[in-house]
């Protein structure tokens, strides 16, 4: 490949070419931009659900909350792989930083809605810009730094994300109450105005090529049009819509033939949106179906977890973010862990298949807590699953990223991000639904169902008011609800785990020279075959 340099051993792929010496001198301040961005695609959820009370006591329309952060979420998912293929053909560097800017007059425009129509077409701009600057970072980091390389940095993205889901409920509350609600947007400005001016100075990528290739905008229609039918589907069934309600299943037909559609046109298109052929690589196939169901149980982990905490264990609500501190510290410490000896081994599918294992281990023993459950057993509990996420987290784009060519790298870091997040989506609405499903029969059977006639989910001051018999009753039916959310996480893990077994170690791009040599001597063909994308 001509954009490649090759290292002492040979080996293709090790870094573009052209960057300069200055440039690897200062990776370390292109990856402190990076996680900069990466916090801001993080931390904007978490600190606009806690500001969204006091925005629909200013702005009114109740009805229209869900869309706040559906419009965001749905923008977000289904520009996700447009912002990748355009980085792969246009150049990373201008691509991401008009991702940044577009969230960041997202955030500037939301935080000056008069009312909650133009919050949510606000927050649909702001979602656009998000879907680029997660697989921004993912995609400058697989172009700046080696595969083998690049566990050194594992520590830092887990700590990011430790960063975001423990402040941002903490920073959301702390703004609204003395701010006011509009600096939950604009918050976003400082931040971003950092990255902008760190990522413009310090980042020097290669020059592209113009292509002569034109978008292929069919297929970006048809997948965006898919995604959005899914996310709708996973964000309105069972809540806005009984599951086999005529919206729902239209939405699964629209849904299902544009997908298809989809397909059909990728394998015509110059330029596809997202290529097929990358999916004929066994281990980036592998790694998309464990990065889809992480995705699945991580985020209903997230959500069920500090709801059985502050309903059956009486924790406070007011640091919701605290309440997932076992999991998240176990996360990052395994995460930093696993990329020091990725580097220095550049060895890996040992971790997704201990991370997978790990992660059966914690969602069944999760399972399996109720009402005595002491917080020291379910923080142990929470410890395991999150060691096996931090097995995980990272070691999925790793591998996907280093399964395919330079050329592909962002449309590599877009695929799996995306199905990351719709299994995420999945996640929250199957776990969501059979969790509200069994909180509700339970209190029908205990006589406490006008307790919840409304919502299976009480807060504390609510659930404080209830007689102690429904209380009690109500504990009971959360702990039900979170045995059986956790025991299907539980059966979704063990397919992750299954996808990790078959997962075959091809050297990293990047190897240390002895460690290169080494590879090269076993035999011709194995020395063939680490140059080689792996197919199924």
């Amino acid at each position: 490949m001509s954009d490649v340099k090759k290292t002492p051993g040979g080996e293709a792929g090790d870094l573009p070419a052209g960057i300069p010496g200055k440039q690897q001198r200062s990776v370390r301040v292109v990856m402190l931009a990076l996680m900069i961005t990466m916090l801001l695609a993080m931390l904007d959820n978490l600190i606009v659900g806690t500001a969204m009370p006091t925005i629909v006591g200013d702005l009114g329309g109740l009805e229209h909350l869900s869309w706040v952060v559906t419009a965001y979420t749905l923008a977000t998912a289904a520009s996700t792989p447009i912002w990748g293929k355009l980085g792969d053909m246009y150049g990373r560097k201008g691509v991401f930083l008009t991702s940044i800017v577009l969230f960041l007059i997202g955030s500037v425009l939301s935080g000056m809605a008069q009312d909650m129509g133009q919050l949510i077409g606000f927050r649909a701009i702001q979602g656009l810009g998000a879907g680029g600057l997660m697989v921004g970072v993912m995609a400058i980091i697989g172009d700046l730094v080696p595969p083998r390389e690049r566990g050194k940095y594992q520590g830092m993205m887990a700590g990011v994300m430790a960063v975001a889901m423990i402040g941002g409920p903490l920073v959301g509350g702390t703004i609204t109450d003395h701010l006011g609600w509009r600096w939950s947007f604009y918050i976003n400005l400082p931040l971003g105005a950092i990255a902008l001016a760190m990522v413009t100075v310090v980042l020097h990528l290669p020059k592209r090529g113009r292509t002569e290739a034109k978008v292929d905008y069919l297929g970006a229609g048809l997948l965006t049009l898919g995604i959005t039918a899914i996310v709708l589907v996973t964000t309105w069934g069972g809540s806005e819509y009984d599951w086999n309600s005529a919206v729902i299943m239209e939405l699964i037909a629209i849904g299902a033939a544009a997908l298809v559609g989809f397909l059909f046109v990728e394998t015509r298109a110059a330029e596809p949106i997202i290529p097929l052929h990358i999916f004929r690589n066994r281990n980036f196939t592998l790694m998309s179906v464990v990065g889809f169901m992480s995705g699945f149980v991580m985020f209903g982990a997230v959500l069920f977890l500090p709801l059985y905490q502050q309903s059956v264990q009486g924790a406070s609500a007011t640091n919701s973010g605290l309440l997932l501190l076992p999991m998240l510290l176990s996360m990052m410490a395994v995460s930093l862990i696993a990329g020091r000896v990725t580097t220095s081994t550049g060895r890996y599918k040992i971790f997704p298949v201990v991370g997978s294992a790990l992660m059966v281990t914690g969602l069944f023993l999760l399972s399996q807590m109720d009402t005595g459950t002491t917080r020291l057993t379910s923080g142990i509990y929470m410890a395991v699953l999150g060691a096996g996420m931090g097995f995980l987290m990272q070691i999925t784009m790793l591998v996907a990223q280093n399964s395919v060519d330079m050329k592909d790298m962002g449309v590599a870091s877009s695929a799996t991000t995306l199905f990351r997040t719709l299994g995420s989506s999945f996640g929250v609405a199957i776990m969501g639904a059979l969790f509200t499903g069994r909180v509700q029969d339970e209190m029908a059977a205990r006589g406490g169902g006008g307790a919840t006639a409304k919502s299976a989910q009480l807060d504390a001051a609510s659930l404080a008011k209830l007689p102690d018999a429904v209380r009690e009753a109500y504990q009971f039916a959360v702990s039900s609800g979170t045995h059986i959310a956790f025991l299907v996480g539980a059966s979704v893990g063990v397919v992750a785990l299954l996808a990790s077994v078959f997962v075959k170690e091809v050297p990293l791009r990047g190897a240390a020279p002895e460690a290169t040599s080494r590879d090269s001597a076993e035999t011709p063909a194995a020395a063939a075959e680490a140059r080689q994308p792996e197919t199924v």
